[in-house]
C-alpha cells in the first residue's frame, strides 16, 4: 500500500469557483498567506506578475492551479495545520484581487493527523527562490 499525500492547503469549492473566476479576468495569479499587518491574518491573492515572492516565503502548495506561500517565520508556526481556503462575503484585503467581487477569501485550518504529520515529515516545503 502506498503512502497517499498530504496536502498542506486546499480550498473549498466557493473559493476554487472564484479564484477561477479571478484568473479568468487576471491572467496568472498567486497566494500569500498574510502575516497579520494590515489586513489581518488573510490569504491574499495578487497578479502573479506584481507580486515577487521572497527567498524567505516557502510554497505550501497550489489550490486550483495557483501556487500558494506564506513567510517562513509564519510557517513556523502554522506546520502542523492544514490551511482550507474558503470564501465568504465581504471584503477582501485591500490590495486582494477579490476586493470587487462582495467576497473575501478566509483561511480555516485542521490539526494534522501523527499520520499526516510524519508524512510532511519526510516531504519539506519548497523554498521560493
Amino acid at each position: 500500500m502506498s503512502e497517499q499525500e498530504v496536502l498542506r492547503v486546499v480550498a473549498t469549492d466557493a473559493a476554487i469557483a472564484l479564484i477561477e473566476k479571478l484568473v479568468g479576468e487576471h491572467g496568472a495569479v498567486l497566494f500569500h498567506q498574510s502575516g497579520g499587518c494590515c489586513d489581518g491574518s488573510a490569504p491574499m491573492c495578487f497578479p502573479a506578475n506584481e507580486f515577487i515572492v521572497g527567498g524567505s516565503d516557502v510554497k505550501l502548495g497550489d489550490i486550483a492551479g495557483v501556487p500558494f506561500y506564506m513567510s517562513e517565520s509564519q510557517f513556523e508556526y502554522w506546520q502542523h495545520t492544514q490551511l482550507v481556503i474558503d470564501c465568504v462575503p465581504g471584503n477582501g484585503g485591500m490590495f486582494s484581487l477579490e476586493r470587487p467581487t462582495g467576497l473575501r477569501f478566509l483561511t480555516r485550518s485542521r490539526l494534522f493527523t501523527d499520520e499526516e504529520n510524519a508524512w510532511l515529515d519526510k516531504h519539506p516545503v519548497e523554498h521560493a527562490q
